[in-house]
């Protein structure tokens, strides 16, 4: 949602039990939907972005369940990238954000990935609980933050967990498949964006890199379109690596298939270009970036079709 969009849905909002990272009320969590989807007038190109990661809308139960301040949880954020990937739109492609905090839920796991430790209570047997992302404590239900400090004050039940899993997990990937599906059905073919940031603490990153591409190594998306988007990243400059040490989360290998005609590929953005990652400000790069994103878009865009082997739209007979 670009800044526009996003003022006119806080000025709309009315009190209730949720709160943006701005401490501006919005309503009740029943009623609040859990993604923002940024259209095209037309859909012109077989292009999906997906930010799971970016939502600043936090529920005043969870932090009042929370042992950690704002600050501490907002560090989870892929801060402002559906800012940053604003000019989807503008290019034919639809942009899909996430509302809720992936602190709360994590879009970008499998549905049910949790952490036995946090709950009160044996969970039911088809509970992923030995993926190596519940043994980091980051399951679809996180028991900690990115740096690694505890979230909760005492365990969950795992009705808690579910209620979050239904109302925030499924919609998202509801709407996410939709989109996925009706660019392939419309294009012959589907390229999806998966955009996230990196800090600069915690998992070490290779020394300088600016972005990190993912193709899960070489299985999520046909050569064609990790070589397209790796060289529109270095024709602005950028210093780029591939699958390490991202590779690619839930998102980009579940819905990667390309022998289906469906193409996923991670982008991770150093969070030191654009914001500092102490006090959550834009650096003066912000706008730089986002206006080389705009551009990296447009040109993926005019490049989509021969990189995927499909063409234009389709229409039904007459």
């Amino acid at each position: 949602m670009n800044a526009t969009a996003r003022g006119a849905a806080i000025a709309g909002r009315r009190s209730g039990r949720f709160y943006t990272c701005m401490d501006v009320p919005i309503p009740e969590a029943a009623s609040r939907p859990a993604f923002v989807v940024s259209q095209p007038v037309l859909q012109t190109v077989p292009i999906v972005f997906v930010s799971p990661h970016s939502g600043t809308e936090y529920e005043a139960a969870f932090l009042r369940d929370s042992r950690l301040d704002m600050a501490n949880l907002r560090r989870s954020e892929d801060m402002f990238v559906d800012e940053l990937f604003a000019a989807a739109p503008l290019h034919g492609a639809p942009l899909l954000c996430a509302t809720f905090p992936r602190a709360f839920c994590d879009a970008n796991r499998e549905k049910w990935e949790l952490d036995p430790a946090m709950f009160h209570g044996a969970l039911p047997p088809f509970v992923n609980t030995r993926s190596l992302r519940v043994g980091a404590g980051l399951g679809t239900i996180a028991r900690v933050v990115a740096s690694g400090e505890a979230i909760y004050r005492q365990k969950l039940t795992f009705a808690e967990a579910a209620e979050r899993v239904e109302r925030c997990w499924q919609p998202f990937h509801d709407t996410l498949r939709r989109l996925v599906d009706e660019t392939r059905a419309d294009f012959g073919a589907c390229l999806l964006i998966d955009c996230h940031s990196m800090p600069a603490q915690g998992v070490a990153r290779p020394p300088g890199a600016d972005i990190v591409l993912g193709d899960a190594h070489g299985t999520s998306c046909a050569p064609a379109a990790m070589r397209s988007l790796e060289q529109a990243f270095l024709a602005i400059g950028r210093i780029v690596r591939r699958n390490e040490p991202y590779a690619g989360g839930f998102i980009t290998r579940h819905y990667g298939r390309p022998r289906e005609g469906v193409h996923a590929l991670q982008v991770e953005i150093a969070r030191s270009l654009y914001m500092d990652e102490t006090s959550f400000q834009k650096r003066p790069g912000f706008a730089r970036l986002q206006k080389e994103l705009a551009a990296l878009i447009a040109r993926l865009a005019g490049e989509s079709f021969a990189m995927l082997g499909c063409e234009g739209k389709k229409t039904a007979a007459p």
